[in-house]
């Protein structure tokens, strides 16, 4: 996704939608406003050209001061102009109704009074803010120094230098990585000399773990053993002729360092025919990007199966990348374990740990448990306290508020710099999704969908043609893993992962960025004290008290223009909504609000999403239906049974979340732009709902819950149940749902899905719960795009097996097995399974005869089978020796009689040991792990 298509951004402000709005006041339903076009199309294309120039000055690390100052000025201006905008436009209406009636002309025309003062209202205020903008311009024009803006932005040094600078006695913690590294260098495995290449390895890790310093010991430590070496860093914004020169320079031991002669190809051909016939050893320090590295490679001969090199750098896909060139591996770099992390603290506050007072051992531990073995951050803050009394009030104020402390703080520059390489180096709407995370607590658990949700109704999410805006969320949301900037939390079944972390480091650096550029505004106890924060609140965070009694003050704030509000933990007293004129985003999950707290919530005619989970509402307002561009409404854990009949006008609503009891109203058909719908029990929907699903075109995500209505009397099955099953099932037939994605059916009771033939052919996910399918459904096969498949079945037979693996786009395969297996389950070629990568099996305590032959599932990487009974034919292992790619296998919950366990469990062992891919294992029985 290209950085000019985020709507809102840090650095933009809403300039976007802002010329977007000004552009629609200039088309035909508008021609009325004929005193003010001319104003507008000037004042546009003024706003066109500044939102280039900061689009601009974003990239910079270090701007100007008046530039940074007009650059605010203008950002903030926008958030103005936009509210003017679309006051005026909710005033004037987009269409004029004809009245009817005597009563109704008289109001139509009171209203035309009223519009015609919102013309000239609106034309005032357009002036108005021309004027502004003007003034801003002219300002920063008067006050320009005349000085260009450099292209040196870090005119200090880099932190990266000063780790290569560090003796080897001042380390901790290096020994065992530097002879893990120096082992998988130089250690022959029987490839290399097979294969003529290099041999490389690729450090990888997060911003401040070491890797540069690890890099360089090794460096030191081996470069004697070969005829040339090199040692250089490539940085954010690589300058490839001195890279080339660099390199030159030092496997020749002559300065090339001056020479401006001959082109990059020049000098690449220089470096490969110097070092062609000579063993070299080479680190590429800091690697951003994988065309930078596929011009760097160039310049190593490819024919030296004696040579090496190192590179370092941050992001998976680059590792991959150089793994990929040479013959080469990935070092993970691992963070310091708690007794290095206390040798490096304690060793730069005392003289030995047992100079440590025995009444700061406890908060030490804290702070280091804070700091995650990360050792910039570990100096940084023993750097901190360096300057403080050695007593427990100071030190109590560092480990609950570490990064607060830091900011500005002289000692943890090099960790701000290193942050900040990583922050300036991201495109522009990632920058602004990774800001956002600054309203989350320390040590959140933040879940992925409900974050992508909050980016998309912020705007800093657009849309394109292939993708949906969440699929480009997920993106975004991939893109800060890959870059170690946010931690993965809990993964899936199918090692996807579904929620994120922020380091606290991290955490604090973006908190201050955003408090800095007025993005976040942040409330609570302890008070904040990063910066200034400004009085006109865009996005105002209620973080919570930790006292009883205490209410957040927001008096001397500016309430009026905010456009998100978020309340992070309960709270005695919730500003009145009345003040939020322009709210985008309200987020009350989990506070103890009633009924009648909502309102005034119809008066939010801007609302794009709206997160009621786990309160205590037990209704909507009946008005629901005004808030016209709401696009995400969570109903999750609330007592609310029955959605009011204005809910379908929610024509804009895209993520509908709500609890299995909540029946839906008629007219389902015209919320034509619903993405996903999850949790819906069939048997309480009135009939015109369940036919209605089939016309929803854009629906991406569904989960039903089928089951049959039952008198609690009688217990007969009531037919009207039948009758909806049957709704659902030709809903789903319908063409109107053939842009499905995922689809998750919880089947209480018998139905007629295995009966049917259901053509999704665009589906990637399925999931069926249900003890009622004798087999796979014959139109299984059918499914064509499917990636993940989640099944209960009876029984299954070889010709399941057979169906499921004729699926040509198949990665994931979670299979349960309600009955014992109908014959042998036997895996081979011909089955089929050409790109399985997961394989998960349970048995239900079953017995389970399974065997993997020679050519099947060529692909797998992870098998796991769960809660089965082994049989005799089961000590051979299962086969796992026939699968070339396998790098995990679980055995869980086994059971059977000691002596075939035994013999499999012994079989595993072998087949893994033997394995080239040495795969690890986890084998279980009766609470018993063998690893």
């Amino acid at each position: 996704m290209a950085m000019e298509a985020a709507l809102v951004s840090v650095a933009t402000g809403v300039l976007k939608p802002v010329i977007g709005k000004l552009t629609t006041l200039l088309g035909n339903e508008y021609k009325r406003f004929k005193t003010v076009r001319k104003e507008i199309k000037s004042l546009t294309h003024e706003l066109a050209a500044m939102e280039a120039f900061l689009l601009k000055m974003s990239e910079e690390e270090d701007p100007d001061v008046q530039d940074k100052v007009w650059m605010n000025e203008v950002r903030e201006l926008s958030y103005d102009m936009e509210d003017a905008i679309d006051d005026f436009m909710q005033s004037i209406g987009d269409k004029d109704k004809k009245p009817d009636g005597f009563i109704e002309k008289i109001k139509s025309s009171l209203g035309k009074l009223g519009k015609m003062k919102a013309r000239r209202r609106i034309g005032k205020e357009i002036q108005d803010l021309k004027k502004q903008i003007i003034e801003v311009g002219d300002r920063n024009a008067r006050y320009k120094t005349g000085v260009a803006i450099s292209n040196n932005k870090n005119a200090t040094v880099d932190p990266r230098a000063l780790a290569i600078l560090e003796h080897a006695s001042k380390l901790v913690g290096i020994d065992e990585p530097k002879a893990e590294l120096i082992k998988l260098l130089t250690e022959d495995d029987g490839f290399v000399s097979t294969q003529q290449q290099p041999k490389i390895v690729s450090i990888i890790g997060p911003g401040g773990m070491g890797k540069t310093t690890l890099a360089n010991q090794v460096y030191q430590e081996i470069k004697g053993q070969f005829e040339c070496w090199a040692f250089f860093s490539v940085s954010r914004t690589p300058k490839m002729m001195s890279i080339m020169r660099t390199i030159l320079s030092e496997v020749s031991g002559q300065d090339y360092s001056n020479t401006e002669a001959g082109s990059l190809q020049i000098l690449i051909s220089k470096i490969n025919d110097f070092l062609v016939d000579k063993r070299y050893f080479v680190v590429v320090d800091d690697i951003w990007d994988v065309d930078t590295w596929d011009i760097i490679k160039c310049a190593f001969p490819a024919t030296s199966s004696t040579s090496r090199i190192i590179t370092t750098t941050r992001l998976n896909n680059v590792a991959h990348s150089c793994c990929s060139s040479f013959i080469g591996c990935i070092y993970n770099i691992r963070a310091l374990d708690m007794v290095h992390s206390r040798h490096l603290f304690h060793g730069r506050l005392f003289k030995s740990d047992e100079d440590c007072p025995s009444y700061l051992q406890e908060i030490s531990e804290q702070i280091l448990e804070k700091c995650l073995g990360l050792p910039l951050a570990i100096i940084a803050i023993s750097g901190l306290l360096a300057n403080r009394e050695k007593t427990e009030d100071p030190w109590n104020q560092v480990k609950d508020s570490i990064g607060r402390a830091l900011e500005r703080n002289p000692n943890v520059e090099g960790m701000m710099k290193i942050l900040s390489l990583s922050y300036f180096d991201l495109p522009l709407h990632v920058k602004t999704c990774l800001l956002y995370l600054s309203v989350y607590l320390e040590d959140s658990t933040i879940k992925k969908k409900g974050l992508i949700r909050r980016w998309i109704a912020e705007g800093f999410i657009h849309s394109e043609r292939r993708y949906t805006t969440y699929e480009l969320g997920e993106k975004c949301f991939n893109e800060l893993l890959n870059r170690g900037l946010i931690q993965p939390g809990k993964t899936n079944e199918y090692g996807i992962v579904k929620s994120c972390r922020v380091h606290d480091t991290i955490l604090d650096f973006i908190i201050s960025k955003s408090i800095e550029e007025n993005f976040v505004t942040l409330l609570g106890v302890p008070i904040l004290t990063i910066g200034k924060q400004m009085k006109v609140v865009r996005r105002l965070c209620l973080q919570g008290v930790k006292e009883e009694n205490s209410i957040v003050v927001t008096t001397g704030l500016v309430l009026s223009h905010v456009r998100s509000l978020i309340v992070g933990r309960d709270l005695l007293e919730i500003p009145s909504l009345e003040e939020f004129r322009h709210l985008r985003v309200l987020d009350l999950s989990y506070q103890p609000l009633e009924d009648h707290h909502l309102e005034s919530i119809v008066r939010l005619f801007q609302l794009r999403y709206l997160n009621l989970k786990g309160t205590e509402i037990s209704k909507l307002p009946e008005q629901i239906g005004r808030l016209g561009c709401l696009e995400i409404l969570n109903l999750r854990r609330t007592y609310v049974l029955e959605l009011p009949a204005s809910i379908v006008n929610l024509r804009k609503l895209k993520h509908l979340l709500v609890n299995e009891f909540v029946k839906f109203p008629d007219g389902i058909a015209k919320m034509e732009a619903l993405e996903t719908l999850e949790d819906v029990r069939v048997s309480i929907q009135p009939f015109d709902f369940l036919c209605g699903l089939g016309q929803l075109k854009n629906l991406r995500n569904l989960r039903l819950i089928i089951d049959l209505k039952v008198d609690p009397d009688t217990e007969d099955t009531n037919m009207v149940g039948e009758e909806h099953n049957k709704a659902i099932i030709s809903s789903l037939c319908k063409r109107g749902t053939q842009n499905l994605r995922s689809l998750i059916i919880w089947n209480d009771g018998d139905s007629l899905l295995h009966e049917e033939c259901l053509c999704l052919s665009t589906l990637k996910d399925l999931t069926i719960y249900s003890w009622a399918f004798p087999q796979v459904p014959t139109w299984v096969s059918s499914l064509r795009n499917l990636q993940r498949l989640c099944h209960v079945v009876k029984g299954l037979k070889q010709g399941d097996l057979c169906t499921l693996g004729a699926l040509p786009s198949l990665l994931v395969l979670y299979l349960v097995e309600e009955t014992e297996s109908n014959g042998k389950l036997r895996f081979s070629g011909e089955v089929g399974f050409r790109f399985l990568k997961i394989f998960i099996y349970r048995g239900c305590s079953k017995p389970v005869d399974m065997m993997i032959g020679t050519g099947s599932m060529p692909k797998l990487e992870k098998l796991e089978l769960h809660e089965f009974r082994m049989v005799e034919d089961n000590s051979l292992g299962f086969g796992i020796e026939n699968l070339p790619c396998l790098t995990s296998v679980k055995c869980i919950g086994v059971d059977g009689d000691d002596g075939i366990v035994e013999a499999v469990k012994t079989a595993m062992e072998r087949s893994a040991s033997a394995h080239p891919n040495h795969p690890s294992l986890c084998f279980r029985r009766d609470g018993q792990y063998f690893e």
